[in-house]
Parts: structure tokens; sequence; C-alpha cells
């Protein structure tokens, strides 16, 4: 592992990093890494429109890489401690991210409750992807969490900020009843609407180009927002403006910054735009290098994976979701077995190096006949295309979707079905054709956790990060905060449950 880079050494690296002498500064953080922080267009969204504030500039901080000796928190572009700024903006993306928040604000000196703060401490915001579903467990850390799209709303909750001196009390006055606004001292555990900005400020577009993330040097724009399919385990479909907001062509392509080597095309379902074809076929035309954030096998044609290849694809990769046919009609998922198949074929054709599939295992209703109609699926799969990978993760119901409070299906019952596939894939041959790549079932319950879970679920985050943050201590600390979920069937795994998980690794490692 190389050793991790200073803020200098980012720095230098940059391309486009906004420097501005401001009045006000705010401190933009990101519970992450940078190598995920610089990765999230709506960050860096949210860091160009602090700056097209008069005024006002946002210097950005983030969690400190693993192996890293930083003990505080500073900012990149100042190098000054995060704690001296009047307002900390927070862009958190997902459930296990809140460890994180955690940690940033123990490094920066910052009591970690907003009930242990006064006048002396900033005023701690925060916004992101994880307002769609359930921020409720965000409530313990933050005086205001901004719902939804934040763009708006971060320039009315900065202005008023400034207005008011950032006066915790006062701001809380000012924001009670406005739309948007989670305020968790006034709403407790209900959560207002979220929020949706005027489609005139669409597309949101990258600033920094950084070779330091997975997205090295790429360029970002959105090719479209929100999603109009009705995929039930999804949060998309909670859209904020009435469905799938389409961003002219001609919008996408003229706002490429000259220069530019590599585009990633943006959105929940980028290849339902109905100019997919005409835009990457710009992209690439203008010899640049194309990604898309999300291939839909329905919409994939001979024509468009041929420009994706052109634009450097080595890797196609399509969402089948359910193990089966069954459980993608129980998800709403319009992908069918023939999509994928031709999937492949596309793969194959344009010689790209491998089809990569994610999938759900734990859907409710599934069973292990589900599973083995998967390893059917595998053979058709690897017959047509030499290498294929499954990217398989256990199935976590969120809120705020119709598959709201399903139970997990539990830790054993996750193993036991990866297991099966995996014996079906050897036993048919495949297991060096078909590479299957699970996340942790244990992680998993523990998102599920936090996704189904109220304020003292970030109670009992916070007890489990300072207890080493692993999966026995996250256990703990739901048990000794009450956190249950909503789904009346979902409980903690009991003791014999792990016992048979474990005897379960065992065996798998000695086979």
């Amino acid at each position: 592992m190389t050793a991790p880079l200073d803020r200098r050494a980012l720095l230098a690296d940059e391309r486009g990093t906004l420097y501005k002498e401001a009045e006000l500064r705010v401190a933009l953080v990101y519970p992450s890494p940078y190598r995920a922080a610089m990765s999230s267009l709506g960050y860096q969204q949210i860091y160009r429109t602090l700056h097209e504030m008069p005024g006002v500039a946002a210097d950005r901080a983030m969690l400190a890489d693993e192996g890293s000796h930083e003990r505080g928190l500073v900012t990149l572009e100042t190098g000054q401690p995060v704690g001296g700024y009047p307002m900390l903006a927070y862009s958190v993306a997902y459930e296990l991210e809140i460890a994180g928040v955690v940690e940033t604000l123990e490094r920066a000196s910052i009591p970690v409750l907003v009930k242990d703060r006064d006048h002396r401490h900033p005023l701690v915001i925060a916004g992101g992807p994880l307002t769609f579903s359930n921020p409720a467990p965000l409530a313990p850390f933050f005086d205001v969490i901004i719902l939804g799209e934040g763009e708006e709303l971060i320039v009315e909750l900065v202005t008023i900020g400034r207005d008011l001196g950032f006066d915790r009390e006062k701001i809380w006055s000012a924001l009670a009843g406005r739309p948007g606004y989670y305020l968790p001292h006034l709403h407790g555990e209900r959560v207002p609407p979220v929020a949706a900005v005027d489609d005139s400020l669409l597309p949101a577009r990258s600033v920094i180009a950084t070779p330091h993330t997975e997205l090295a040097d790429m360029f970002m724009t959105e090719a479209a927002r929100g999603c109009s399919r009705g995929c039930t385990y999804c949060v998309m479909r909670r859209s904020t403006n009435g469905g799938m907001r389409i961003v002219p062509r001609e919008k996408i392509i003229s706002g490429i910054p000259a220069g530019t080597r590599r585009v990633g095309l943006v959105g929940a379902a980028v290849t339902d735009h109905p100019d997919i074809a005409a835009i990457v076929r710009d992209v690439v035309d203008g010899g640049r290098e194309v990604g898309i954030s999300s291939l839909r096998a329905d919409k994939l044609s001979d024509e468009l994976v041929g420009l994706l290849a052109r634009g450097g694809y080595r890797t196609l990769t399509v969402a089948g979701d359910g193990s089966s046919e069954r459980m993608r009609r129980v998800i709403e998922r319009s992908t069918r077995a023939d999509h994928l198949i031709r999937s492949a074929e596309f793969a194959r054709t344009h010689r790209l190096h491998t089809l990569k599939v994610y999938m759900m295992l734990g859907i409710p209703t599934e069973t292990d006949e589900d599973v083995d109609e998967l390893v059917q699926l595998s053979k058709q799969l690897a017959a047509i295309h030499p290498r294929v990978a499954y990217g398989l993760a256990p199935f976590v119901a969120k809120r705020n979707t119709p598959l709201d409070g399903t139970p997990f299906a539990g830790i054993a019952l996750v193993e036991h079905r990866l297991e099966r596939l995996s014996k079906g894939l050897r036993a048919a041959g495949l297991a060096d054709k078909v590479k299957v790549r699970p996340t942790s079932a244990r992680w998993a319950w523990v998102e599920y956790m936090l996704a189904q879970g109220e304020s003292n679920a970030g109670l009992a985050v916070m007890d489990a990060h300072r207890a080493g943050g692993t999966f026995a201590a996250y256990k703990k600390a739901f048990i000794a905060h009450g956190v249950e979920p909503t789904g009346p069937r979902a409980r903690v795994p009991s003791s014999e449950e792990l016992k048979t998980l474990k005897r379960q690794r065992i065996a798998v490692v000695a086979g």
C-alpha cells in the first residue's frame, strides 16, 4: 500500500481548484477519504455553488486515509483547523459513512453531539444522498440537515447564517417552517419532505480533476437527474421533480471544458436519456474517453456499446439485481435474462475484457431455486463471453421505498446462498470463467440497521466507532441503544446464527 499523500501533494496534482479571498469561509467536509470525496459530483457541485456566492469561499476537508499520521482535521486549501470555521457543511452519501462523521468531528475537537455544543462551536450542517432515504441517524450530530437537492438551500442557509452571526438558536428560528430543512431538535423522528432545485440549475458539473480517485482525471457532468423507473428497492424513485429530468444534449456537450480528455456522464439512469448514443458519439468523436455511471442492460445497443469501446471501455457493467426472472419481477426490475445475454454478446463483439453484472441476494421470497437459476444463466453468459464477474450485494431495504420495512434476510442465509452459488459454478466448471465478488453480509446487516433506524441508531454508531468499529462493537451498541428496524420480523442475529456463519466460513476455506 502506498503512503498517503499530504494535502500539498494532493493540491499540486489537482486541476481546477478554486482559490478566492472571502470574508466568509465555509469548511466543506466529506466523511470518507479524498479518493471518495473527489469522486462525488454532489460534493463538487456544492463546492462550486459556495464559491459562486459573493464574499463566500469553501475549503475542503475529509477523513484521513488509512495509515495517515494526521491527528487533527485541517482544510486542504488553507491548512487551517476545521474547528475554527463558523460553519461545517457535510456531504454524507450512505449509512456506513456516519462513523466518518463521528471521527471527523472528534479530529476537529468539536463535541460530536449537538446537545454538547455552545456558542463557541461552529454550526454543523449535513446534506447529501443519504437524505433521500433516511437521515434520522444523522440527527444527534447536526444542527441542520438539508434534505434532497441542496444547490439552492445551501445558498439560503449560508446567507441566513451570515446575517445572524451563525447563532444556532437564531438560525433554528429562522428556518422553522421552511421546506427542505430537517431540524432534529424540532422535528424529532418525523423527517420532512425532500427539496428540489429548479431544472434550469441542471446539470451539476465537476470542478476539480485529480488523478487520485477511481475516476482519475475525469470531468463529470449530469446527463439526467432522478429516475422514472419503478424498481421497488431504489430510493431514486423518490424523485424530487416528478420523475427523471433530462439534460439536453447540447447543454451537456457545450459544458465540457476544452482540453478535457475523460468525460463521465452521471445519473441514476443515464442510458434512459433519449439521445444517449448521440451524446456518447459527440464525446468520443472529440477524441475523449467516456464513462457512464449507470448502464441499463435493456437499453444497450450494438451502436452504443461500440461507441463505449471506442471511448475506452474495457469492462461492460450492467445490473441484473435479481438472481432469477421471478426475483426481478418481485422488485419490478425491467431487466430480463435475454437482456443480460445480449449484453454478453455486445461485450464479445466489441472485444471488451469483462462483462460485470451487479446482483442482489436475499430479496424477499428468494429461494435456493432462484440462486440455481443464476447458475444456469451463468452457463449461458460464459458460453458467450470468457470473462464474467458478479458483484453480489445483500439486499438492504431503504426508507421511502415500497420495500421499506422489509426484514433483512439474515447473515447466515445470505452466506448460504452465496456458497450455493459458488458450489453451483464450481460444479458447472465455471470457477475460472465466472468470478464472484461479494460484499460482506455482516456489514450489509449493519447498513440495514442504520437504513431502517431512528436517531438512536446514530448514537449506536458513535459508541461502536469509539469501541473500535468492529462488527461485534456495532452489534453490542445496537442492543445497548435499543435500535430496532421497522420490519416486523427484523432482529439482531443470534449468537447461534453467528456460530453457524463461522462454521460455514471454516467449511468454505477447508473446501
